[in-house]
């Protein structure tokens, strides 16, 4: 999530936070596509971590130089915790900067009609701050989990909710601090106009989430060695933190809508509360004691629409729901891999086609076989299986029929080119049927002589 939201209108009852998720369907003509990617950030000279407040001795600046170089450039709104840049937003377009606890640097980008945009938006981003980065020998790194270094060797963000959510992870599973501090996504985040139109397209992208696990694979590296696994990053989320995580089982029940999703969410337990700028920690409590002014670490407190949006970004499900559809399956990678994501995506659930055939090839999957799906991808990439198919064929198939949905959009660049030119990357690895994670592991067995490092300049962004 980009920065917290700050909204204090006074909310009381349930319908009102059933309201807020629905306020955000609108009509089609209205739809728009946001694309979020987080980078991993390392000092060139010797592959080291960058920590914010950089390495004195050198004199080379840290991830609080890179923000304040951004600041600069942009001119973009400036997001501080206790005295430290820890975000920059863009209050024009409404794109932002913010940082991931281990230094992860993500750019949430704004919302976009088409996926061209994405790609200049993308670009943008990456020429203004690699010339910034380049003034402190930093680089970053298209991997879904820092491939080097130890969870003690990974720096400290100075924020207030990741040092929260840093003392509970261990709490209530095993892998939460390697998934915050160690892990890199991207994330395609889109519209829908009703809650029939929301529930299809939940359906949908969260059956095929795996998919998008298993073609953005790209985490093959723990510690300098190959982890066994091509989604390292998608297998740490199977113990991060279950009662926040998943599959949702209950969004493809008879009467899945937006109260449903609330319901779920109110049983989710919390993190924090923030007033002000200072951040309560509330850990396990119930949002629902907050609501009727109960919550007994903070007495007196009731709820605000910026605490339910606040706690809803500390859900974290294959595809979230929020005003608009989170996709949160894939690793981040390469530039091509980034546009890929949204261009996946878009083709299947923004033409109405394309919708209905890939509700039909999910449609008669049983929970049981979507989860077991899901348990499969992070080892098996596209060989897993589900309901008798292989996931390489399944991909095939919603390939092509995203393929016509863009097609139908007809969203033309400059150049007369429809969105389906973002599609490429995709349909080659399934003609292939290897992900990025193959590649990299032949060439650790290979040419790189089983040494990791190579992989920083092979896959820096």
């Amino acid at each position: 999530m980009a920065r917290d939201v700050s909204d204090s209108t006074p909310i009381r009852s349930r319908g009102e936070l059933t309201a807020w998720l629905e306020s955000g369907c609108k009509p089609a003509s209205e739809f728009r596509l946001g694309t979020e990617h987080e980078k991993i950030l390392f000092y060139k000279n010797d592959l080291s971590p960058v920590p914010y407040g950089g390495r004195g001795a050198s004199g080379q600046g840290g991830v609080g130089a890179l923000l304040e170089g951004m600041a600069s450039e942009t001119g973009w709104e400036r997001i501080e915790d206790g005295g430290a840049l820890i975000g920059l937003y863009d209050p024009v377009e409404g794109g932002a900067i913010s940082l991931e606890p281990g230094g992860q640097f993500e750019l949430s980008g704004a919302p976009l009609d088409n996926i061209h945009q994405t790609a200049r938006e993308l670009d943008d981003h990456l020429r203004l701050a690699g010339l910034v980065a380049d003034r402190h020998d930093i680089g970053f790194l298209g991997l879904g989990m820092s491939p080097k270094w130890s969870l003690e060797q990974t720096p400290v963000m100075p924020k207030s909710r990741y040092r929260i959510m840093t003392e509970y992870m261990p709490k209530v599973g095993s892998r939460g601090l390697d998934m915050m501090y160690r892990t890199a996504t991207v994330q395609a985040n889109l519209d829908f106009a009703s809650e029939a139109d929301m529930v299809r397209k939940l359906r949908v992208s969260i059956a095929l989430q795996p998919l998008a696990t298993a073609l953005f694979a790209n985490s093959p590296f723990t510690n300098g060695r190959p982890n066994g696994r091509l989604s390292e990053r998608s297998e740490i989320w199977r113990d991060t933190d279950n009662h926040r995580a998943g599959m949702l089982p209950f969004v493809f029940e008879d009467g899945m809508g937006f109260e449903r999703f609330v319901d779920y969410a109110l049983q989710v337990p919390m993190y924090f509360v923030k007033r002000g700028d200072d951040y309560h920690d509330v850990t396990g409590a119930d949002f629902r004691d907050l609501l009727a002014g109960r919550l007994a670490a903070m007495p007196g407190e009731t709820a605000t629409l910026s605490d339910w949006a606040n706690h809803l970004s500390t859900i974290f499900p294959e595809v979230r729901l929020k005003k608009y559809l989170e996709m949160r399956g894939a690793d981040v990678g390469s530039r091509d891999q980034i546009l890929a994501l949204p261009a996946l995506f878009v083709g299947l659930l923004y033409d109405g086609g394309a919708l209905d055939a890939a509700w039909d090839i999910v449609k008669n999957w049983s929970a049981e076989q979507r989860q077991a799906l899901r348990d499969d991808v992070p080892t098996l990439g596209l060989a897993a299986t589900v309901a008798g198919r292989s996931l390489r064929e399944i991909g095939r198939e919603t390939l092509a029929i995203a393929r016509e949905g863009l097609r139908r959009r007809r969203r033309l660049d400059a150049r007369g080119r429809d969105e389906t030119i973002y599609l490429g990357l995709l349909e080659e690895r399934i003609a292939t049927g290897r992900s990025p994670a193959r590649d990299w592991l032949d060439r650790f067995n290979g040419p790189w002589g089983g040494v990791v490092d190579p992989v920083f300049a092979e896959a820096a962004l």
